[in-house]
Parts: structure tokens; sequence; C-alpha cells
């Protein structure tokens, strides 16, 4: 996912803005596409990036520019920061994975000072998320366990249209305004879609790894039908839609 949600981090910081010397924290900064591409945009900036995993934040802390930037492991529902610390808190590709996104919402909002700007952005995933979608129909049209699948999939929290102004809104947040970010996902191949999901990256990969060898067999025929569209083999481009939201701490 790191190709694609860097190319959506510069759309995404033109939506919100950042200005120098800000202090800015990453909520969900996973490997740090926001993270860097922030460093890119300002100077100066007080930059705290946050997330879950270990993982992530060993990789984000081994990239270039990573000593200018505060890295902690922390819960996006429970913030390890006093009130109003930071000038913005911004969060790209991950409520949408959060359980409870409205209680990470809150701390985001708890956590910028009066005036300061909460934003964030997840995928439109079962309206504009093409390159996901043609793997979940594909798979709930082939095995009993996919429709299953593809439900959790697209009843992610904030993913579908007004969902986050609605919780942005009732974070009690002023000047909420959402708006779509469109990128595309371009791929040379087939090979090239499918390699990630079968290593098991992502909610389609580890759906993949737990299928049995026939039913693996059966879906890497069906989304491979369906990424080609009855052409050769080779490029393609699907549009990737993502909603974003921002809002000012009263």
């Amino acid at each position: 996912m790191g190709r694609w949600s860097r190319e959506l981090a510069a759309l995404f910081i033109d939506f919100v803005g950042v200005r120098d010397g800000e202090s800015v924290i990453d909520v969900g900064c996973g490997t740090g596409s926001l993270t860097f591409a922030l460093l890119d945009a300002a100077r100066d900036l007080r930059l705290t990036a946050i997330d879950y995993s270990p993982v992530f934040l060993d990789a984000a802390r081994a990239k270039p520019k990573a000593e200018t930037v505060r890295f902690e492991q922390a819960d996006a529902t429970a913030l390890p920061f006093a009130d109003a610390s930071f000038d913005r808190a911004l969060s790209l590709l991950v409520l949408h994975f959060v359980p409870e996104s409205k209680r990470a919402l809150a701390e985001m909002g708890r956590v910028v000072k009066p005036g300061g700007r909460v934003a964030a952005a997840v995928w439109d995933g079962s309206g504009g998320y093409l390159a996901q979608r043609l793997f979940w129909d594909t798979a709930a049209c082939l095995l009993p366990s996919g429709e299953e699948a593809r439900k959790r999939a697209y009843s992610r929290p904030l993913s579908r249209k007004g969902e986050m102004r609605s919780a942005f809104l009732e974070a009690k947040l002023a000047d909420v305004v959402e708006t779509s970010l469109t990128i595309r996902m371009n791929y040379a191949d087939f090979a090239d879609y499918w390699g990630p999901i079968a290593a098991g990256e992502g909610p389609l990969g580890a759906f993949f790894q737990k299928l049995d060898a026939k039913e693996k067999a059966t879906i890497e025929r069906g989304v491979r039908a369906a990424f080609q569209g009855g052409a050769p083999d080779g490029p393609r481009s699907f549009i990737a839609s993502a909603w974003a939201c921002s809002g000012r701490v009263r």
C-alpha cells in the first residue's frame, strides 16, 4: 500500500494544509508515507508520529530524515499526550481500520489546540477503490466465504459518503469540510497487482492466505480474468478515491 499512500499523501496535504514551524501529530503513521511527505511540504515542523505496530515504526525509523521525527508506539484511541499539544492532528488511511474510530477522532481533537485542525482520509472502499473491488466481487461470486469477507470490507467505519463529516460534527469540530481525493493505481501487469496479495499483505492478502490450495487457485484465476478484462495481460490503471475530512477545534 505504501506506493499508493505516498501518492495520496500529497493530495491530502494540499487539502488540509500545513505551515512552517507547526507542531503536527501523524496518527497511525505506518511506515511513514504521510510523515515524510509532511517534512517535504513545510520547514521546521515539530513532527510526532505514532503507530500501534512496532514493525511499522521500525521501518519508519530506518528511513532518511527519521531523526527529525519523534516516533512513538501508541494507541490512536488513547493518545499519550496532554490536551492542546499540537497545531494539527492528521491521519491517512487509518481510521477505517480502528474499531473505535470515533474515539480515535475524539482523541485527535483533544490533543489539538483551539483553532487547530483535525483531518483524516480513508479509502472509499465500496465505491471508489476499483483494485480492491475487483478482488472482493470476484471472491464473493466464487467462494461461500467471499461474500461475508466482502461485507466486512465494505462496512468499515467512516468509509461511505457523509460518514466522516457526521463523525467530525459529532466530535464537536467546527468548519467541517468533506471531499474526495483521487489517484490512479498503475500496475505493470497482473503479477504486479497479484504479488502483494499472494504474499499475504493487507486485508486481501490475509483473506487469501486462509484459503486452501483449491480455493486459492480458483480465486487467482477469477481475479486474473477480472484484472485483464478480456484483453492480453499488461499495464492496467485503476481509479482509487478516498474520502477526506477536515475540521477546526473549537
